[in-house]
């Protein structure tokens, strides 16, 4: 699993006149807030990446401010700054003693809403695997050409060019560094051609709101509406019994069995472009069975294996406390313990989840319960394939 993240945000955004002539293209407001910090909100509820490296040129001092030597969830931030605009090829080379082995990287002007652990566990050969924006209309975009999962060519831009788009998201082995020659450079013109030529450019074809905010029509448009786009359906589902067998206060890596179809079930709800949240009692710790660590170190663990086959959770909600604890700080009635519905709603009001399109899975009337008084519909898992029985309630519009 790749830990690193890199944001390439050095351009001077000169098709912006001028907004950007003072502040980066990326650190522009757009919905009330600064567009990179939408980008990194994005990357940080993943849960996998341990670095996000931004490579910074333009008003580099202000990205600096911003950002450097903070951190956003598992994810420390670091900023790379040029001295001169080198190109996006060029950002690499200059960054080169920061770059893993291999990172995810993301353009800093465009936002791709589809599922990265995906493309992540897909990228298995090729220097760099791409993501690719599927259907977008309009004589804007280039267009790249494809044999299977081959990259062979890039189309210019123009009337007539069709097939999918290069959407600025790429995972990346950092040898390709060394064969970037000359000074400035860019991925586009400079490097993947070659790696075309050779065999080493994949790419996968993605559905998802895609938004570039490079030129002033698309720059106000993402301002009206990715607030908006970005709010999404979720499924609320309960642990132990439905992602894994239930059998009795688990907390411990090597004694966890998973629900057959639970790894499916969760990359489908991410594939689908919804949340995936886990909201679990864990009355264990109250009883003194075992220590919040431990749920917590558990949830990692879970996490890790998912994201091997891309899936991911957005968040792990748990509850430790019971009326009957023998730990005296946990024992207490709590609002978040289902069949209440506190942990749906405390997330709820962290992420931007459409209620209207959501829905609990849970193997227990508590389960229920807690979803009818969040407003929500609650499905009852009996046991047999978790997948299965998800893809039965997701909606139509959604399945991938």
């Amino acid at each position: 699993m790749l830990r690193q993240a890199v944001i390439l945000i050095g351009g001077l955004g000169t098709r912006l006149g001028e907004r950007t002539r003072l502040i980066p293209k990326p650190m522009l407001d757009i919905g009330g807030r600064p567009f990179l910090d939408t980008l990194i909100d994005e990357l940080v509820r993943y849960d996998v990446f341990e670095e996000i490296l931004l490579l910074a040129g333009h008003k580099a001092e202000i990205v600096e401010t911003h950002y450097a030597g903070a951190s956003r969830g598992r994810a420390r931030i670091v900023v790379s700054r040029e001295a001169e605009p080198l190109g996006t090829a060029g950002a690499l080379v200059h960054a080169s003693g920061l770059l893993h082995d291999r990172f995810l990287l993301l353009n800093g002007d465009s936002l791709f809403d589809f599922n990265l652990l995906d493309l992540i566990a897909g990228a298995t050969s090729g220097r760099v695997h791409m993501a690719l924006r599927a259907g977008v209309e309009g004589d804007r975009y280039g267009r790249v050409v494809m044999d299977g999962d081959m990259v062979r060519a890039f189309v210019a831009p123009g009337a007539g060019s069709t097939g999918p788009v290069n959407a600025g998201v790429y995972v990346v082995d950092k040898s390709i560094v060394a064969g970037i020659a000359k000074l400035p450079a860019s991925l586009e013109q400079d490097a993947f051609p070659g790696l075309a030529a050779c065999g080493e450019l994949r790419g996968t074809a993605y559905c998802g709101y895609f938004i570039d905010i490079g030129v002033p029509d698309d720059f106000a448009r993402a301002d009206r509406e990715l607030r908006e786009k970005l709010r999404r359906p979720a499924v609320f589902f309960d642990r132990d019994g439905v992602l894994n067998h239930d059998s009795g206060y688990t907390f411990e890596a090597h004694k966890l069995e998973w629900i057959e179809g639970a790894h499916a079930a969760v990359k489908a709800v991410n594939d689908a472009g919804y949340f995936a949240f886990v909201i679990t009692n864990q009355s264990g710790v109250a009883r003194g069975y075992y220590e919040e660590h431990h749920v917590v170190a558990l949830h990692r663990w879970m996490a890790d294996r998912m994201a091997e086959v891309g899936a991911h959770i957005d968040a792990f909600e748990y509850c430790p406390d019971h009326p009957d604890g023998t730990v005296a700080r946990y024992c207490r009635t709590s609002d978040r313990r289902k069949p209440s519905p506190g942990m749906i709603t405390d997330l709820a009001e962290r992420f931007p989840v459409d209620l209207t399109r959501s829905m609990v899975i849970g193997d227990k009337p508590s389960d229920i319960e807690a979803a009818q008084a969040a407003g929500l519909p609650g499905h009852l898992f009996e046991g047999g394939n978790l997948e299965a029985f998800l893809k039965q309630r997701l909606n139509p519009a959604d399945k991938v």
